[in-house]
């Protein structure tokens, strides 16, 4: 499973992202131009320790991964998409795209994939959810249907 962001703009977001790609195994792909340094301080504390776990590929724009990945599923993920998330079957090799905070995944490109986009419910008059929350909803909806593979399913107590 992948998570694509295009061109993100908060590095808290990015490093939180980057803890939920750690945690599921997930790969993490980010699209340039970034809104930060991947230096920034913000974007490492959220990351916090788990940054050797997770697998990052830098992109010059999306057309890049578009092409690298051809023939792969990607399902956009914005409020204006036509179904809701939980409605479609995933795959462990599907790609989940998310647009920038202020803007989403642009127009034309939301208009070029429609059929493939998809979208959390929502209240009506609200905005939109904060971006990491909205990548660990569609993220584990579909580690859910995949069955969480290579993933620890309970947990064990232990007494100290």
């Amino acid at each position: 499973m992948h998570i694509v962001l295009i061109e993100p703009e908060i590095p808290g977001n990015t490093g939180n992202i980057a803890r939920l790609c750690a945690v599921s195994g997930i790969e993490l792909h980010l699209v340039k131009p970034l809104g930060f340094s991947v230096e920034d301080k913000y974007l490492k504390r959220a990351g916090l320790d788990y940054w050797h776990l997770v697998k990052v590929h830098y992109h010059e724009n999306f057309s890049e991964v578009l092409r690298l990945f051809a023939g792969r599923q990607f399902y956009y993920c914005s409020k204006k998409a036509p179904r809701s998330y939980d409605a479609v079957s995933y795959t462990e090799d599907d790609f989940l795209v998310f647009g920038k905070e202020t803007a989403g995944i642009p127009e034309a490109l939301l208009e070029e994939h429609w059929e493939d986009c998809i979208r959390i419910p929502m209240r009506l008059g609200a905005r939109s959810l904060n971006l990491s929350s909205a990548a660990a909803i569609v993220a584990y909806e579909a580690m859910r249907q995949i069955g969480f593979p290579g993933l620890e399913s309970s947990g064990h107590w232990h007494e100290n």
